[in-house]
């Protein structure tokens, strides 16, 4: 018995020694790929500090004054005053919801609130349909 137990014990040894010194190297291969993504992060975190200091250099209000009254005559931009903004109570509510019968549509639908956004002249109105759960529970937008 015991000239079975030492090969096998011997085999066993070599064996683990074989994966130990594998792991290593899939060890180390991993931290140097892990290395590179740091840096690539850092890099890019660098990159996005910069384009936020060059969106802020080239969103400031007096820059912009200037480029608004440059290009008056052809964009008709005027300043912002505080008489463009409202209040809360000055928002109309919505209408209420119509039926599906009234606009001629499916009766698996329900809940549509037509609505006219008025982006153009004589914009026809636009029917806006609540979100409506998927077949697999999910939310649709």
């Amino acid at each position: 018995m015991r000239s079975l137990t030492y090969p096998l014990s011997v085999a066993a040894v070599l064996a683990l020694g074989f994966w130990a010194y594998r792991e290593g190297y899939e060890t180390r291969a991993v931290e140097r790929e892990v290395r590179q993504l740091e840096r690539e992060i850092a890099a890019k975190r660098r990159d996005l500090r910069m384009l936020r200091a060059e969106w802020a250099y080239l969103n400031r209000p007096d820059r912009l004054s200037a480029l608004v009254e440059l290009n008056f005559a052809d964009l008709q931009l005027m300043p912002v005053t505080d008489g463009h903004f409202g209040t809360a109570a000055e928002v109309p509510d919505l209408p209420p919801p119509v039926a599906v019968a009234e606009l001629g549509l499916d009766a698996s639908v329900s809940g549509i609130v037509p609505t006219n956004f008025e982006f153009g002249a004589g914009a026809a109105p636009v029917v806006i349909a609540p979100a409506a759960p998927a077949a697999d529970g999910e939310q649709v937008p």
